[in-house]
């Protein structure tokens, strides 16, 4: 089995062994290598790109209604893994038991050479809270519930705890490393001992650094007890040194619902990103929209960055930059390259989805645009997205409380046409972290409880295969007044009303773009110059 994860669990990673052997670049998925047959597992947004990329020499399976326990081949099989790159929960999933399963270490990344990058910190005044403070509320957790040890395996979660951040992932500041916290306050960092010099002035004597690969040497030093892990990012081989000696309790970090919810500063600072990305995003889709030279998909990549690029808090993209063209569009996750680069056509439509990570905040978004004519089925059925989109800013959260139920409203204008889209609504975002964040979401099988402080994407959209993709995307966070919650955005760029249908908007919807348009205008104008306003203005009807 072939995962797409290095021994940190990450999204993003500098080592991909999934596309060095399927050749398949989105950001989930596995790969089955049996001696007569090859599969290769993702999830719908990937399925068209998997084909494209993979399909001649992979069966391509679609999860989760597709998993290797429906498979003839493997009954009476011996399944191959390297315990380092999977969980426990992981191969359950996958196979139910329903197969031989064998531990067998392996890599395809012998000679990659990373460059070793220093951690950094960040100031209490950027993070809203000190890491004594975090390290306080988990010990409560730890006592409440009888735990010993808290074994933090996933790095965003330590770095959220220590309020450090590093430089080993393309897209995410985050610093591969893991941890043990005991109830006694003691910490145990596990990691690259070259990158951590700034820390150990930083944290003295509160923090004992250990090599990445000594923490079966550490933690039979401690005295039995019971153990936390959690199930989607301790491998099996870390929960099987932990289990030889100790009792494991718990395999669920509460790290992820702590950094779920952001405090005053993290948001804060998260609208302050966002504005600047407002402007960047803005003042491209000006361009685009009165840009009359011939442009390509990688040309537009490349134009949107010179804009983020203006702006000195701007680091690098969040994620790879998605800029679908015509029926390039209709791959979810599409990425341009040299072969696939399609120039853009007077009446193609453009989904772009993009996003930065900027000091400080993280941000994604997604407009789709045209600069010519726009067919009939086409506004229609951006309208529908519009309505969606709408729908899930505007919902009442305390009725709606889950993303279970948020995620009906947003498909509700495309299911009365017969129309759906096959990935979830919404995802959790980090601050100053990963683009893509647990445990909340907006999805048909996400029943976290929506709080306070949460930060979710919103982004309906509407796929015809092999002709056009439309994908309508903002960053929110819920608020509350008294004792109800609601939805506030924290993106700010126009959209494209010459792709909607008004008649089909009610008076609600309309008053909505009008007011969303109107704060653009209050937000950006003072960053614009007097053409860029102008172009703004007449989109305030």
């Amino acid at each position: 089995i072939v995962p797409k994860n290095d021994k940190y669990f990450t999204e993003y990673s500098k080592i991909n062994s999934l596309y060095k052997v399927t050749n398949f670049t989105g950001s989930a998925g596995f790969a089955l290598i049996l001696k007569r047959k090859n599969y290769l597992y993702v999830d719908g947004r990937y399925t068209l790109q998997a084909k494209n990329q993979s399909g001649k020499k992979f069966v391509i399976c679609e999860i989760p209604q597709n998993f290797p326990e429906n498979l003839a081949e493997i009954k009476n099989k011996v399944i191959g893994f390297n315990p380092k790159l999977f969980t426990e929960a992981t191969l359950y999933k996958y196979f139910k038991k329903k197969t031989t399963l064998r531990p067998i270490e392996y890599k395809f990344h012998d000679n990659i050479k990373i460059k070793t990058e220093k951690f950094f910190t960040l100031a209490t005044s950027i993070t809203g809270e000190h890491t004594d403070s975090k390290i306080n509320r988990l010990i409560i957790y730890l006592k409440k519930n009888k735990i010993d040890y808290l074994y933090v395996s996933a790095s965003e979660n330590v770095c959220w705890l220590l309020n450090i951040r590093g430089k080993d992932l393309p897209n995410s500041p985050l610093a591969n490393c893991k941890l043990v916290l005991t109830k006694k306050k003691k910490i145990f960092l596990f990691t690259d001992l070259n990158k951590i010099l700034s820390l150990k002035k930083m944290f003295k004597k509160k923090v004992s650094f250990h090599n990445e690969n000594s923490i079966f040497q550490v933690i039979n030093k401690f005295k039995n007890g019971n153990f936390c892990i959690d199930k989607n990012t301790c491998s099996i081989f870390d929960q099987g040194l932990i289990s030889g000696k100790f009792k494991i309790k718990s395999k669920s970090d509460p790290i992820y619902h702590l950094k779920s919810i952001k405090n005053q500063t993290e948001i804060k600072n998260t609208i302050n990103s966002h504005i600047l990305d407002g402007v960047a995003v803005t003042k491209f889709l000006y361009w685009f929209k009165n840009n009359k030279k011939k442009l390509t998909e990688i040309l537009i990549e490349k134009k949107l960055e010179k804009f983020r690029k203006k702006s000195k808090a701007y680091l690098y993209p969040s994620f790879e930059t998605i800029a679908g063209s015509g029926p390039n569009g209709s791959i979810i996750h599409y990425r341009s390259n040299r072969e696939t680069n399609r120039e853009i056509k007077k009446n193609d439509i453009l989904l772009l989805d993009s996003g930065g990570q900027y000091k400080w905040g993280t941000t994604d978004i997604t407009r789709t645009m045209c600069n010519g004519y726009v067919s009939k089925e086409i506004k229609n059925n951006f309208t529908r997205v519009l309505k969606g989109h709408i729908a899930v800013f505007n919902c009442n959260i305390n009725k709606n409380y889950c993303g279970h139920f948020i995620d009906k409203l947003a498909r509700k204008y495309l299911k009365i046409a017969g129309l759906n889209y096959s990935h979830g609504t919404g995802h959790g975002v980090g601050f100053f972290l990963n683009v893509h964040e647990g445990p909340q979401g907006i999805s048909k099988n996400n029943r976290v409880v929506l709080q306070k402080g949460m930060i979710l994407s919103n982004e309906p959209g509407y796929y015809s295969e092999n002709k056009y993709g439309i994908r309508i995307e903002n960053l929110i966070y819920i608020d509350q007044s008294k004792n109800n919650l609601f939805f506030k955005n924290l993106t700010f760029a126009p959209i494209d009303i010459d792709m909607i249908n008004f008649k089909m908007l009610t008076t609600d919807e309309k008053n909505y773009l009008f007011q969303y348009h109107l704060d653009i205008y209050s937000k950006l104008s003072k960053f614009l110059n007097n053409s860029e306003k102008k172009w703004l203005v007449n989109l305030i009807k």
